[in-house]
């Protein structure tokens, strides 16, 4: 074997080498899981929360936030965060949610199912769920 043979197939044994402690292995360590059902979605600053939307906060965190998660912020396994984009004023108007919690509503934006109607809660209690929402939102750039 010649210089040039041994150099070669050196090189191609730390080839190997080096794919075999640089490469990720197929075992556990790769293993990806999803959140844990029941954790948040998204990460949010929460602003300080008074006057209406403080009201509507109580009747959140009674009403909603099984689903919907402490501070709106959906639950893995459950229903969508409301501070998100897709919830922006421009595109689910204060209506939508009066709707909502009044009818129910079909699923389209997320994989969670249909949203049934929720009992007891006037109008007026949704609009004040409504301001908080809003103000969270505003909070976390979504206008």
């Amino acid at each position: 074997m010649n210089q040039k043979q041994l150099l070669v197939g050196a090189c191609a044994l730390a080839a190997v080498a080096a794919s075999v402690f640089l490469l990720p292995s197929s075992g556990e360590d790769t293993v990806r899981s999803s959140p844990a059902e029941g954790s948040a979605m998204v990460e949010i600053q929460m602003p300080v929360i008074d006057g209406n939307a403080a009201i509507g906060q109580r009747i959140f965190e009674n009403a909603c936030a099984a689903c919907h998660g402490s501070d709106a912020v959906g639950s893995e396994g459950a229903g969508p965060p409301l501070i998100h984009v897709i919830y922006e004023p421009s595109h689910h108007s204060d209506e939508s949610f009066q709707r909502a919690v009044a009818m129910g509503v079909r699923s389209h934006h997320w994989q969670f199912g249909d949203m049934p109607p929720v009992e007891g809660l006037t109008r007026g209690d949704v609009a004040m769920v409504v301001a908080y929402i809003r103000e969270i939102q505003r909070a976390n750039g979504i206008n």
